[in-house]
This record gives structure tokens, sequence and C-alpha cells, in this order.
């Protein structure tokens, strides 16, 4: 199944559903199911985001680092200068609405017990057993 990795507490933040859109300097014509990687890189600036989310109650206390904690469906990909108007200030918060960029539109979000993995830049491929739409 397609992966992504990205930084705790993003990461988290849209297995939990309340992150609905990934914003990136680049797009994929893929769309369909995909597994979020936590990664386990975690700077400075995701620990005092990661806390400060925590502290306001939009964060479990815990997050996972260094494995697939969830999967999402990608439904669309929009330029964020075209999506950026009809977002909340949380959701603008939660991105990088840059002009140039994109909002890749994640929906039917889940997030299941940690899977220990390896992440990797961009999308790619992980084999898991028993996971529904596994394969495509």
């Amino acid at each position: 199944m397609k992966t992504i990795s990205l930084t705790e507490p993003w990461a988290t933040l849209v297995v939990i559903s309340a992150k609905r859109f990934e914003t990136r300097g680049w797009t994929t014509t893929y769309r369909g199911p995909l597994l979020i990687h936590a990664a386990k890189r975690f700077p400075a600036s995701a620990r005092f985001f990661a806390q400060t989310e925590f502290t306001l109650g939009r964060l479990p206390a815990r997050i996972a680092r260094g494995a697939i904690i969830g999967r999402v469906v990608l439904k669309n990909i929009h330029r964020t200068e075209e999506i950026a108007p009809t977002l909340t200030a949380l959701e603008r918060l939660y991105g990088d609405y840059t002009p140039g960029r994109w909002a890749w539109e994640l929906t039917e979000a889940e997030m299941f017990e940690p899977i220990p993995w390896k992440g990797a830049l961009g999308l790619f491929e992980v084999r898991l057993g028993g996971l529904a739409g596994e394969g495509s």
C-alpha cells in the first residue's frame, strides 16, 4: 500500500481526523488508500508544537515515532492558493498554505496500534497483511 511519512505531531493529527489536509511542495497522480507513517525524527520545533497541542487537549499524551500509525484515503489534491481561503484558522495552523504548494485532501482517517517501520521520502510501498485495501 502507498505510504507517506509525516513528522509528529502532524502524523497523529491526520489519523485522529484533526488535520484534513497535508500540505506538500509536490503533487502526485495517486488517489486512494494511504498509510500514515510517523517519522522517527522529532525536531525541537515539532516537540514544542506537540506539547502545545497536548496542553490544549487536541493531541493524545503519547505519540508514536518510527511507526505506521494509521490509514487515510487520499481523496484529492488542491492548489493551496485555491483552498486556503476556505479553511479554518486551526486548519491553516496545521499546514503550510504558501502559494504554489499542494493541499492533499485526506478522508476516512483511522488510527491503529503503531507498527514499527522505517520511513522513506516521498510515497513508498509497504506490504502489511490483513489490512483492507492493502496492495492497492
